[in-house]
């Protein structure tokens, strides 16, 4: 049984398709079956259910994909340690796009300043798939809003951050020396997809307050939330950090009186993974 080997059969098992997988890799779909016939040979029963355009795990492939996982695991950890020297190196960042253009820009140009020989790759994607890839390896550490369902993750506060009312400069509300949730009550919201966090976020200060927003619109990015807002389709509350990032004049963000929508930045990583010293260098930044 071969490294590569076990690296293509977990891009196929990801990916549920030969063709796709072929892809990601940059090898030819025949090259990639026959890696895995052979595996299969070496096995002695197979690990994947061939369907018309796509493949699914045996109950074997189950398997091999949970001790997969841990073998490159630790082997990647091995690695990192035998030539973790503190300077050099590469570091996984995941972030939720509620997050990652506002806070990582300046983080990534401070911390590339400080450490020229290391390379930051960062993913941006919902909580969810984040957590799959912290819990599996595949990052070394994400940035997200709580609360989250980590198990086996260690999570770390950042920072306490304001979530603000943003209206169209026209609303009834734009002119309110104070403006409380039970003013807001009454209009529509534009919201994020359900998949985003912060929706949970609104929605759950919203019911804490005895009402549910109603989403009269979703959509998947924030700055479309925005423009939304901006053309009078609804109401919505957006965290500090991207109101800072704001240069449009044709919408106008309040904050509400107390107690004020807030949500909390954490960091979360795999305490069961080696954590080098460029690792914790970048933690430390991100409390900077």
């Amino acid at each position: 049984m071969e490294l590569d080997q076990l690296r293509y059969f977990l891009q196929i098992a990801e990916r549920g398709n030969f063709t796709r997988a072929a892809e990601d890799l940059s090898i030819s779909q025949p090259a990639l079956s026959r890696s895995i016939q052979k595996l299969e040979e070496e096995l002695g029963q197979p690990i994947f259910e061939r369907k018309s355009r796509s493949v699914s795990l045996t109950d074997a492939g189950t398997l091999l994909q949970a001790r997969a996982l841990q073998v490159l695991s630790i082997l990647d950890d091995t690695k990192a340690e035998i030539t973790d020297d503190g300077e050099s190196g590469r570091v996984r960042v995941g972030a939720i796009p509620t997050i990652a253009p506002y806070f990582l820009p300046e983080i990534l140009r401070r911390f590339s300043t400080e450490y020229p020989k290391a390379t930051i790759v960062v993913q941006e994607n919902t909580t969810d798939v984040l957590l799959k890839s912290c819990t599996q390896g595949e990052i070394d550490l994400a940035i997200v809003a709580l609360p989250i369902p980590a198990k086996y993750l260690e999570v770390e506060e950042l920072f306490k951050e304001e979530l603000l009312l943003v209206l169209p400069l026209n609303h009834p509300l734009a002119d309110r020396a104070k403006i409380s949730v039970s003013d807001v009550e009454p209009f529509p919201f534009v919201l994020l997809d359900e998949a985003h966090c912060l929706s949970g976020n609104i929605a759950s200060f919203c019911r804490q307050k005895s009402f549910q927003p109603v989403a009269v619109e979703r959509t998947s990015q924030l700055t479309m939330v925005q423009e939304l807002v901006s053309l009078s389709h609804g109401v919505s509350m957006i965290p500090a950090m991207a109101r800072n990032c704001d240069q449009s004049d044709r919408r106008t963000y309040r904050s509400l009186v107390k107690p004020k929508p807030m949500r909390t930045v954490a960091v979360v990583w795999n305490p069961y993974r080696f954590e080098s010293r460029l690792l914790k260098a970048f933690r430390e930044h991100l409390h900077q």
